[in-house]
């Protein structure tokens, strides 16, 4: 069974942070070798200490010097590459202008977002006070809404309630009001 997720912040004891720093050193050291012996290819390896002390791998003692010198090559190669080459400038200037519009759509759709987000949240507070406000139903009092005569005659004259329930006769609703 493994460890969980370390979470990658300064470690604040110097104590732990010294202890941490020689394990995980040893064990990029054997990661180098091993993908050195593995994968027969050439690894150069450099770690300075926080008080400076120098820490270094390389695949044969005398290569470090061979590996960086091609190190340097390598990138002096590329920076001619890229600087006498307009259309890789080119290129690079169109992949920062679509990285940086592809950053200002999300951020405007974020925002749009945000914004759409927080109108529900109003509208549905405005909807919740307004339900607090108004009693139910079950508590509203039966008001009259219509009168009218069943035939004609004036003996049963009914009413009908609010709920729309039931039809009461006349004199039952007289004498519910006193």
């Amino acid at each position: 069974m493994g460890r969980g997720r370390v979470t990658l912040k300064r470690i604040e004891n110097k104590i732990n942070r010294q202890v941490t720093f020689s394990k995980r050193r040893s064990g990029l050291l054997k990661k180098a070798h091993e993908i050195s012996v593995l994968c027969d290819a050439d690894v150069a390896l450099i770690v300075f200490s926080t008080k400076g002390k120098l820490c270094e791998y390389s695949t044969d003692a005398s290569r470090m010097e061979r590996i960086l010198e091609r190190y340097e090559r390598h990138l002096y190669v590329e920076r001619q590459l890229n600087a006498d080459d307009p259309q890789s400038q080119e290129l690079q200037n169109l992949e920062q202008q679509i990285d940086m519009a592809l950053r200002r759509l999300r951020l405007r759709k974020d925002k749009a977002l945000q914004d759409q987000n927080n109108v529900l949240s109003q509208e549905i507070k405005e909807k919740e006070i307004e339900q607090s406000q108004s009693p139910p139903v079950e508590q509203q009092t039966h008001e009259n809404i219509e009168i009218y005569g069943a035939g004609g005659e004036e003996g049963e004259i009914m009413e009908e309630t609010q709920r729309g329930k039931s039809v009461m006769p006349h004199w039952m609703l007289q004498y519910m009001r006193q």
